[in-house]
């Protein structure tokens, strides 16, 4: 019996985490100046995301043209690359079930005077010029910015002791 369990909960184990999903979450360089790092990890630690991979850089022009090139043809464009590679900016890639979706649902909207109470950009900014923090909108373009951002080395595979109490 106690074999068939152990069985039981490796299948169960392995099901689980095949259901996770990384994002990319980058703090901005006004929420670096501003000092609220901690605050934002410990929001993601919180809620029970696993940190996986974290660096602080400053972003260069090419890295930001490539990231932000969705927005490449949109007038405030320059001004975006300028004011992400105006400092030190936290890359981070986080780990957990519906990451992406929850992380987003943190993060708050992009302009935060449509953000609510509660959430990162509802309680720390007022300008959607300098909103905190950047969050994968979907698991293709996390991916997509997680490989433009971090090197596969860079990323730490392991279980979390909590694993089992969050799943």
């Amino acid at each position: 019996i106690l074999y068939n369990l152990t069985i039981l909960s490796c299948v169960v184990l392995i099901a689980h985490m095949t259901s996770l999903e990384r994002t990319f979450i980058a703090i901005k360089p006004d929420g670096v100046q501003r000092g609220i790092i901690g605050e934002i990890i410990k929001r993601f630690e919180t809620k029970g995301f696993k940190l996986v991979g974290m660096k602080m850089l400053q972003a260069s022009e090419d890295l930001l043209m490539q990231h932000y090139i969705d927005l490449k043809d949109r007038p405030f464009f320059p001004s975006l690359v300028n004011y992400m590679s105006s400092g030190p900016v936290v890359a981070m890639v986080w780990e957990g079930k519906g990451v992406v979706k929850t992380g987003r649902v943190m993060l708050g909207e992009t302009n935060p005077a449509d953000s609510k109470p509660g959430t990162i950009r509802g309680d720390f900014c007022i300008d959607v010029s300098k909103n905190i923090i950047h969050g994968s909108d979907s698991v293709d373009s996390a991916k997509t910015e997680i490989s433009l951002w971090f090197k596969s080395e860079e990323l730490v595979n392991y279980t979390s002791c909590a694993f089992s109490w969050l799943y």
